[in-house]
């Protein structure tokens, strides 16, 4: 059991989708490649932010994640 990516996108999009799955109680990582290209002098826009959660919660989020990309 490990960590699952449930989505890549902006910023914006990933932080949204974020609060919906947490309000939910089921915790996330956010992986923000824009932000360590930056740090690093590197330039990344292409689907730079990732969402994850643990495996054994995706059943609890898999109808909020589905909501959310049929909203997008």
């Amino acid at each position: 059991m490990g960590l699952m990516k449930i989505f890549s996108g902006s910023e914006i999009l990933a932080q949204a989708l974020q609060q919906k799955i947490e309000a939910t109680g089921v915790n996330t990582v956010l992986k923000n490649n824009i932000q360590s290209a930056r740090l690093a002098g590197f330039g990344n826009t292409d689907l730079a932010v990732e969402v994850f959660i643990q495996e054994v919660d995706f059943g609890k989020a898999n109808q909020v994640i589905e909501e959310f990309r049929m909203s997008i």
